[in-house]
């Protein structure tokens, strides 16, 4: 019986564009921003401008909160990337935190090549004191540019009086992915009340000796493994006990109580 002769074939148009040599990621087309329905029992997100559009370069993170100030009823928050989120989810966990505001408003200044440009603020914190403040969140490559330092000059030149009595800048290159991901665990077990845990893994801390690694403070405490885990990032989170959170924050973690 003959060989059956192959075929082959050569036909460009077969290869489809997917299948070809990028040098750079494809450029996905804009999209529009996302849009939240109603949500029944939470405050709708309420910022000037919503930054939930598709971006290459950053992580648009939705953040269910509550503050005092709304009577401790849920919102949503919207953060431009990650690390904005990181800050602002340190701020949520501080006892003197009375209200946050994401993407609170827009203020109008002249670059240096004398154009006018929109800024939206990035955050608004107010204290319990009554202290507002405005945070400006940008990543270290940009910080250095003296570029965004005469920019910054102009923000705060252009943002009225009245609308905070002062603004910080906060490098987000300061919150590594591992100290991210450690707020918002600690973020999630601060919304889980166990103020009996929290007691007794912290008497218990005070009195062990022989305390390195939170793993050593199961076997002393008389409740739950888990109760006693989630205790260790609230107390983390409230700085009575002391870890570092660029590693990982979990039973093989040195902790140490705070002074």
């Amino acid at each position: 019986m003959p060989e059956k002769k192959r075929t082959y074939v050569e036909n460009i148009e077969m290869v489809k564009d997917n299948d070809t040599w990028h040098y750079a990621p494809q450029k996905l087309p804009k999209m529009n921003a996302v849009e939240l329905g109603e949500i029944y029992g939470v405050l709708p997100f309420d910022g000037v401008r919503n930054p939930s559009s598709r971006s290459n370069s950053s992580h648009r993170v939705w953040i269910p909160y509550r503050t005092e100030a709304n009577n401790w009823q849920p919102k949503v928050g919207i953060a431009e990337s990650a690390g904005e989120a990181a800050v602002g989810v340190q701020l949520l966990m501080s006892p003197d935190l009375y209200d946050l505001h994401f993407q609170p408003f827009e203020v109008s200044y002249f670059n240096e090549a004398g154009k006018e440009r929109n800024y939206t603020h990035d955050l608004l914190v107010t204290f319990r004191s009554g202290h507002r403040r405005l945070v400006f969140v940008r990543n270290e490559n940009s910080l250095r540019k003296p570029q965004t330092t005469r920019d910054i000059q102009a923000i705060i030149a252009a943002t009225p009086k009245h609308a905070a009595d002062d603004m910080i800048v906060v490098n987000t290159n300061d919150y590594t992915r591992q100290r991210r991901e450690n707020l918002f665990r600690m973020y999630h077990w601060m919304s889980v009340k166990d103020d009996e845990a929290d007691t007794i893994v912290l008497e218990t801390a005070r009195k062990l000796r022989t305390l390195y690694y939170m793993k050593d403070l199961f076997p002393h405490v008389p409740i739950a493994q888990s109760r006693a885990f989630q205790a260790c990032y609230r107390l983390v989170a409230r700085g009575q006990i002391r870890a570092n959170l660029d590693h990982v924050l979990w039973e093989f973690s040195q902790i140490g109580v705070a002074a």
